[in-house]
């Protein structure tokens, strides 16, 4: 049985060349836990992540599973050796095996009876008994990404670290899929990082979220708290649209409910609460599935965005009333801007 700790980057820091993809970045990954790492295309998530798998050595800082250095400047323990279960969009999963044989690939080290025993236990957990002899091209996306994660889970990892693997999923069966594969990775009590550039996903799956940029880790937390109070533009970004706003454009009830200290405000769309406080005409509505996005014009030529629960129509010209939520406004130093 593997020893589970938490799999740490201390000030980490990664150079190709003139271009430093990962900088300083400092992330604790705790057993039993999902931590989601955020960013954009090119933001420096995915060399993180191979930083800590071993497929690529840091310039400066340490890498630890417990106390154990995995990396350092003096120190680089390879990939093959660190215990570290990897998933990623495409499966990799071995055509010539079965499901059953893909997720015993790792356990070569344990008696045949023990190896299909493990499994057999994962196999079953990801739900996927009736595809046990079934070769990868006879699976549907969602199964093949399920016995990938099967097969990492398997030989007990030090940690797993998931690189955008349920993108490539049709939407349909995405969260169905996702659920399952998170479920088991929860219950294997390893730490996880899941790297995303989906909001919506890191919101809802993460108990912590990393939000990098330009390769540094701007900030972690609950999701709750990184996107109810970001420290930068940036990090508000990540998780979410945010609208800028003049502080003496608002109406004068709402600036007395803000109290802002600035002269420029951002705020979230949800900031703005329908149902209370005075009169705004509607200028567009816009069905987006579960919520309908609104401008609402608060003073002379200048709207401010809004989404309410689309219980049934509002359309252009309405009137409705409107006040906000002064925690979903934000005010950020201009070097963060």
């Amino acid at each position: 049985m593997t020893s589970i700790h938490p799999l740490i980057a201390d000030q980490v820091s990664r150079s190709f060349g003139k271009v430093m993809a990962v900088r300083d970045a400092s992330l604790t990954l705790n057993p039993g836990e999902i931590t989601t790492l955020i960013g954009s295309s090119g933001s420096g998530k995915t060399t993180f992540l191979r930083l800590l798998a071993g497929m690529e050595r840091p310039d400066r800082g340490q890498i630890l599973s417990g106390d154990t250095v995995l990396a350092s400047a003096t120190r680089h323990v390879p990939i093959e050796k660190r215990k570290i279960g990897l998933v990623f969009q495409d499966f990799a999963l071995f055509p010539n095996m079965t499901v059953l044989q893909n997720v015993m690939f790792g356990l070569r080290h344990l008696p045949k009876a023990e190896r299909v025993r493990v499994a057999d236990s994962w196999i079953e957990q990801l739900g996927l008994t009736h595809r046990r002899d079934a070769f990868p091209h006879h699976l549907s996306g969602g199964e093949q990404q399920r016995t990938a994660i099967a097969r990492a889970l398997a030989p007990n990892p030090v940690a797993i670290l998931l690189d955008e693997p349920f993108s490539g999923l049709d939407p349909s069966m995405r969260d169905r899929v996702r659920e399952a594969a998170l479920g088991a990775i929860r219950s294997a009590q390893a730490p996880a990082l899941l790297v995303t550039h989906d909001a919506s996903e890191a919101l809802i799956h993460s108990d912590t979220i990393a939000v990098i940029d330009q390769g540094a880790i701007l900030q972690s937390g609950t999701p709750e708290t990184v996107y109810r109070q970001p420290r930068s533009l940036a990090v508000a970004r990540a998780l979410g649209p945010v609208h800028k706003i003049e502080t003496g454009q608002l109406p004068p009830d709402w600036r007395t409910v803000i109290n802002p200290k600035s002269e420029t405000l951002w705020y979230r769309p949800e900031a703005i609460l329908l149902g209370n406080g005075q009169d705004f005409t509607v200028q567009a509505s816009k069905l987006a599935g579960p919520v309908t996005e609104l401008r609402l014009r608060i003073s002379d030529a200048k709207d401010i965005h809004a989404v309410c629960q689309s219980a049934g129509s509002i359309r252009p010209e309405e009137i409705v009333k409107a006040t906000v939520d002064p925690a979903l406004f934000f005010e950020f130093a201009p070097e963060s801007t």
